[in-house]
């Protein structure tokens, strides 16, 4: 099944950049993600940049980093390993590893529009988006908003359970609009950095 998904995503980064999968999983794997992110602790406030600075006018979200526990994370971790190797040897990535973290966003919390690749550095060149929440709607607010680099309005996309999303990070600048109660996501890069 992976290698099926692992190619839809291939092909779309070459065609458009970005693609959007609803039903990405099994559902256990989303619930079983959502489950271990509620019950983690030390979610730390997150920061902007390559200097991490936090400034809650443009960003309020909590972060998690994922590493390899033998459970749920290293299921997820493995995942994207399959799919750095896949882009590697299709689409010549040069891709050296996947970083990652769970994404808490409380009640008000927001994320300005940004890209993901830092600018003047080669580093992040592909964005994984993968959310948690089940029974999600509009009113709870916390869609992704991708843009063209022209910030001309691309997709929203409301941050349902299960749903995977795949951009090229230097390509689509990106916001999250408010929430209206506690959502949880994994964000990740693939990098082309040293580690």
């Amino acid at each position: 099944m992976n290698q099926t998904l692992y190619s839809s995503i291939a092909d779309a980064l070459v065609d458009e950049g970005y693609i959007v999968i609803p039903h990405a999983m099994i559902s256990t794997f989303s619930q079983n993600l959502l489950n271990h992110a509620k019950k983690s602790k030390n979610y730390k406030r997150a920061g902007i940049s390559a200097r991490k600075k936090i400034n809650p006018n443009r960003r309020r979200d909590k972060i998690l980093w994922l590493n390899h526990d033998n459970g749920i994370q290293s299921e997820f971790l493995n995942f994207a390993e399959g799919l750095k190797d896949y882009l590697n040897r299709e689409l010549f990535t040069c891709i050296t590893y996947f970083e990652s973290h769970f994404a808490l966003y409380e009640n008000g919390d927001f994320y300005e529009t940004h890209y993901d690749a830092f600018k003047n550095s080669v580093n992040r060149i592909v964005t994984v988006v993968y959310y948690l929440n089940e029974e999600w709607d509009e009113k709870s607010g916390g869609e992704l908003v991708m843009y063209d680099d022209d910030n001309n309005f691309i997709k929203k996309v409301i941050p349902h359970a299960n749903t995977l999303v795949v951009f090229l990070s230097d390509k689509f600048p990106h916001e999250v609009l408010p929430t209206k109660r506690k959502r949880y996501s994994i964000a990740g890069w693939f990098r082309v950095d040293k580690i």
